[in-house]
């Protein structure tokens, strides 16, 4: 294994990524305890930013609150601001949901390559939307209790973040893991963990 590494989760929304980024931070503790970990949850940095009272944060409120995909301006700027501030260079770095569009791929591209990440590793949850649905519900969350709401984040997964996905797996400069997410968590875990070096 190269140390440190950068590993990047992406999936529909619903597809336990933050269940398996937390599974993976453990490994990791347990298997290099010397290199720390640095989390970038996007999802959670987004949620922050519109809750804010600026005008960018209220615009973009409610293109969320209407189901669109967060600026990738916005969304770049917030890990690009988290990284330059709080990245050390001996660490982990591990992307949770990075990256909705081709755009912020290429930005995490050039971050990666500066940084001097060597083979990132993509880890793809691959869920049905059937799955994605039924999780969100359950899960609750202000933003996805909507059925529109949540078939339009489903929608602009298909056109904007599959173009992603299908960048990834055909870049040779990355690792990319296909993972069933439709499965129980812990196997999700045990066939990330399996697959990583």
């Amino acid at each position: 294994m190269n140390l440190p590494q950068a590993f990047i989760f992406i999936g529909r929304s619903g597809s336990g990524k933050g269940t398996q980024v937390s599974l993976l931070k453990k490994y990791l503790e347990q298997t290099t305890p010397i290199t720390s970990i640095l989390e970038i949850e996007t999802g959670k940095m987004f949620r922050q930013f519109i809750d804010g009272s600026s005008y960018s944060s209220r615009l973009a409120k409610e293109d969320n609150l209407a189901g669109k995909r967060g600026p990738s301006f916005i969304l770049v700027w917030l890990w690009t601001q988290f990284l330059v501030e709080k990245l050390n260079g001996d660490e982990h770095l591990i992307f949770d949901g990075a990256c909705r569009s081709l755009i912020e791929a290429e930005a995490l591209d050039t971050a990666l390559t500066f940084y001097k990440k060597q083979k990132p590793i993509i880890i793809y949850l691959d869920i049905s939307n059937k799955t994605a649905i039924t999780r969100l519900t359950n899960r609750g969350r202000y933003d996805d209790i909507i059925p529109e709401v949540i078939n339009k984040r489903l929608d602009w997964f298909e056109t904007d973040v599959m173009p992603v996905i299908n960048y990834y797996r055909s870049d040779p400069l990355y690792n990319f893991i296909d993972i069933n997410g439709d499965q129980e968590t812990e196997k999700v875990h045990q066939d990330i963990v399996s697959r990583l070096w």
